[in-house]
């Protein structure tokens, strides 16, 4: 398989609307073909047999079961609070309702 030639680059440049130098397009094209040629051995050594898979390791929830648990009571919540008034929080009023 041969790599991406210089006028490739310049064609995929020109429609993402970039200017490159000449340098850079030499360097971009040498690029590509680095990665153009790994990507062509990895496609060599998947066989058939060897399933499709998104991730390399299987995947497991790490999250703990639900268990339901104690919480606090109304009085050990409101026992730190500023302000208490009939078993809530008191906090300032922020808007005037009529």
């Amino acid at each position: 398989m041969s790599g991406i030639t210089r006028a490739e680059v310049a064609h995929l440049a020109k429609l993402a609307r970039l200017t490159l130098t000449d340098e850079q397009l030499d360097h971009y094209a040498e690029q590509l073909s680095v990665i153009i040629e790994s990507v062509a051995r990895v496609q060599e050594v998947a066989g058939a047999d060897v399933p499709a898979t998104s991730h390399p390791v299987p995947l497991v929830n790490v999250l703990r079961p639900d268990v339901v648990q104690p919480g606090l009571s109304n009085l050990d919540a409101l026992a730190m609070a500023p302000a208490q008034e009939d078993g809530r929080f008191r906090v300032p009023r922020i808007l005037d309702e009529e």
